[in-house]
């Protein structure tokens, strides 16, 4: 009985671990490829776009197709059950003045739905940003800054004996941010050696999450500081930022017709009190801190380096809050897209998120920066990047990842990181 119960569970073990290995991709795909390897046209050029779906790595003729066409996040063609009888067609389009021409697909076969798209650039370092630049802008900030810090830092630091390294010591920490009981935590590594060592600041991707701080970039080189914005600790159960979500839905939008109050605003103080954190360490060498993140965090990277010239360099990869009010010329804005959105602003509103947008701190960011994102990206489109990153008066380096969307390739990751590292004199 032992022998035949052994049997059943061996064959239960080898059946069910494949079965749950073997879920991986889809058979059908859907290629669209631009007729120019770099994605790049001049005004009014035609750009052809082939599309082609997929089966089994052949074409599969008979495929149907809807499809959209024209500037991003505002189609001028939309078609829908276009027969492919070879399985592949060409679409073509082209745009006038600065901007990204997107083509869209979906394909439907068998009940299902599998989509594939490509967006070409005309002209990007043409475009500049829509949204007005209040007059204030920086005397607001540095007046903020300096309001908040009266508040003192009361850094308090709890050893994480299980997160620590043969090189790193881990820490929780947490630090006051502004007055009002407000404060940020996060996981601070800091090299065990006897040393001055050069730092990086984390800021985090929009959302609601635990952290597990930063030990891999350079193990026994470098401070690090990973930040969470939401004032809770960063070291708790997934299941309760799970439950948070709840309370902070979209917590992007609140209280956004207050200047003072937009919830944003103890954000980016809380960023800039990370680097008041760093720079008070006996270990830090006061001579090299990078920032850097994506999307939530890419925008926070560009604006904690725009308020604090302590800051070296900065790394940020598919920024948000890009350029809100393109939408009003009909031009694609970014994350969160807050009036596509949430619908017509009050007059208070428009004018409080102007003292959130990256585009407007873009102009005052001097560091080394190095950039990168894809054509492809639906959540921060890059028209509304472009607009930011070509009014940097810093030395910028752009690497684009042409095909990716909200997400990077491990080869675009390898080269953020190692661009870093070698700022850092790592």
């Amino acid at each position: 009985m032992r022998i035949r119960q052994s049997i059943i569970w061996l064959l239960l073990a080898f059946f069910a671990l494949p079965v749950a290995a073997q879920v991986r991709g889809n058979e059908i795909s859907v290629v669209v490829s631009p007729d120019h390897a770099d994605w790049t046209y001049g005004l009014k050029e035609k750009a052809r776009f082939r599309v082609q779906v997929y089966k089994a790595q052949n074409l599969l003729p008979g495929a149907v197709i809807d499809y959209e066409l024209g500037p991003e996040m505002y189609p001028s063609e939309k078609k829908s059950a276009v027969a492919l009888p070879k399985g592949e067609t060409t679409l073509t389009a082209s745009l006038s003045q600065p901007g990204f021409l997107r083509c869209k697909v979906w394909a439907h076969v068998d009940g299902r739905t599998y989509e594939g798209l490509a967006t070409a650039a005309y002209a990007p370092g043409q475009l500049q940003p829509t949204s007005q630049l209040p007059a204030d802008f920086m005397e607001y900030w540095q007046h903020t800054l300096a309001e908040a810090r009266k508040v003192p830092l009361d850094l308090r630091m709890k050893p994480l004996p299980d997160r620590c390294t043969s090189t790193d010591q881990v820490y929780e920490v947490s630090f006051n941010t502004k007055a009002g009981g407000h404060r940020f935590y996060g996981i601070l590594s800091i090299p065990k050696a006897e040393g001055r060592y050069p730092a990086i600041l984390r800021v985090p991707g929009a959302g609601i999450r635990p952290y597990t701080g930063d030990t891999y970039t350079a193990p026994g080189r470098c401070i690090t500081l990973e930040v969470g914005i939401h004032g809770i600790p960063v070291t708790l159960e997934p299941s309760t930022y799970d439950a948070l979500w709840g309370a902070l839905d979209n917590y992007w939008t609140f209280r956004r017709e207050s200047r003072d109050a937009m919830y944003y605003h103890r954000v980016i103080v809380g960023a800039l009190r990370a680097v008041d954190v760093i720079c008070s360490l006996p270990q830090y060498n006061g001579q090299a801190l990078a920032v850097t993140g994506s999307s939530q965090g890419g925008a926070l990277s560009i604006i904690t380096a725009a308020l604090d010239a302590r800051v070296t360099c900065l790394a940020a990869v598919h920024p948000a809050l890009c350029d809100h009010e393109a939408y009003f010329a009909k031009r694609a804005c970014g994350w969160p897209h807050y009036y596509k959105t949430y619908g017509e602003p009050t007059p208070t509103e428009r004018e409080t998120l102007r003292y959130y947008d990256t585009a407007n701190f873009a102009h005052f960011v001097k560091q080394t920066g190095w950039y990168s994102w894809g054509y492809n990206d639906e959540v921060c489109p890059p028209t509304s990047i472009y607009a930011a990153y070509n009014v940097i008066p810093g030395p910028k380096e752009l690497q684009l990842y042409l095909q990716t969307g909200h997400y990077w390739y491990q080869e675009q990751w390898d080269t953020w990181q190692e661009w870093i590292r070698r700022q850092l004199g790592l």
